[in-house]
């Protein structure tokens, strides 16, 4: 399998896939109340056999080249994960997404594997432009955002229910052009 690192930290992004189901359902218990904060997954993942199958489908999504998903790890230990949730090649849009444990938060991980994810999709499955849909109220993921250059086009107010709430979901997103200057040095 391969690796990619992501720093000097002990940082690296490899694809997650169903048979490691049981690590992944371990990594989400220890995040599932921060990670749940503004991300559904942990009412998703909840047991082995829902944590199989969340893996499968992005297994099924990246035979059928419609999604990826990359864990991140921290010295060999699972502590997020970075995907495109919907990738259409023919359109060349994509939507990335991510998640932490909160003991790798503020670290620049999310960062650092995203762009890992970005210049594979830009630069090997020619996506054009990748969406990065996140609550307004989710301050750490917009500065992600920022971070790597995307622009905020709007807000789709109430539009997402969770949990019982109406949230604003902001809608951010980086095209070809832009990503590859922005990650042009100097």
């Amino acid at each position: 399998m391969f690796a990619i690192p992501l720093g000097d930290d002990g940082a690296e992004l490899r694809p997650l896939e169903p048979w490691q189901a049981e690590e992944f359902l371990a990594h989400i218990d220890r995040g599932r109340e921060f990670i749940g904060r503004y991300n559904g997954l942990p009412d998703v993942v909840t047991d082995l056999e829902s944590s199989r199958a969340y893996l499968r489908s992005y297994a099924d999504k990246a035979a059928t080249d419609t999604g990826r998903i990359f864990g991140i790890r921290r010295h060999g230990v699972l502590v997020g994960a970075v995907l495109l949730r919907t990738m259409d090649v023919a359109q060349g849009v994509a939507e990335a997404g991510c998640w932490l444990e909160p003991s790798a938060a503020g670290r620049g991980l999310v960062t650092r594997a995203v762009r890992a994810v970005l210049d594979w999709a830009v630069g090997e499955r020619g996506i054009h432009r990748v969406e990065w849909w996140v609550s307004a109220e989710n301050a750490p993921s917009i500065a992600v955002a920022r971070r790597l250059g995307m622009t905020r086009e709007g807000v789709l107010r109430e539009s997402y229910l969770y949990r019982g709430e109406r949230h604003d979901m902001e809608i951010w997103s980086v095209l070809a052009p832009e990503w590859k200057a922005h990650r042009q040095p100097g």
